[in-house]
């Protein structure tokens, strides 16, 4: 029962489209992140909030017109959680190099994105498309976003209120970074249902 959930609910429908308005707004948020990142990592720290809102509030705006015009693809598919996977790497990357967070949260954060890619990469080999994007994973990135968005605020200023909230912010940092690995956790785990599945198909086990 268990692998016959995972298998029906891996992936919404999507179609062999590539030129839709989804896709080049998920094309631009990503084209968009070494901005974002070289503005952080220079504590310019206004427009890089900017640039970050206008990629937040696009990020909806895509799904929205995927779902509304029948333009969901397996490309956007991709696109849209590498995009956000980008922007939570390189923010951490750029925080890091200013010098406002510690840089092995940088080293947690990459492990586990390159484990998912390893394993979006061989689930692709069997006709796979990305696993569903589960509550915890939701979760975990929300909260990294927030701590993100805190933490270039904080950095606007030194009184005890920005202070307090870069304690704040780092503190719900940490929470993110175990969520998002717990996800990464739970996502493994549907992986390797759907691979024992096909390996058992393939081998008659």
């Amino acid at each position: 029962m268990a692998q016959q959930n995972t298998d029906t609910q891996y992936s919404p429908e999507a179609r062999d489209i590539y030129f839709t308005v989804p896709n080049l707004i998920s094309a631009l948020r990503i084209i968009s992140i070494p901005f974002i990142t070289a503005l952080i990592s220079r504590h310019s720290m206004i427009e890089a909030l900017a640039l970050i809102a206008i990629s937040s509030a696009s990020d909806g705006v895509d799904g929205i017109i995927a779902r509304k015009f029948n333009q969901v693809s397996k490309i956007g598919q991709i696109l849209d959680p590498l995009a956000d996977r980008l922007l939570i790497f390189c923010s951490i990357l750029a925080l890091g190099i200013a010098g406002i967070i510690p840089m092995w949260m940088l080293v947690v954060v990459g492990i586990r994105d390159l484990w998912m890619a390893i394993q979006v990469i061989w689930l692709a080999q069997y006709g796979y498309g990305p696993l569903p994007v589960h509550f915890v994973g939701k979760a975990g990135t929300a909260l990294l976003m927030i701590s993100i968005v805190s933490l270039i605020i904080a950095d606007l200023g030194s009184s005890q209120f920005f202070h307090t909230l870069y304690l704040a912010a780092l503190a719900a940092g940490i929470w993110g970074l175990a969520m998002y690995w717990l996800a990464g956790y739970i996502y493994t785990r549907q992986g390797v249902t759907l691979l024992r599945k096909e390996l058992g198909e393939k081998y008659g086990a």
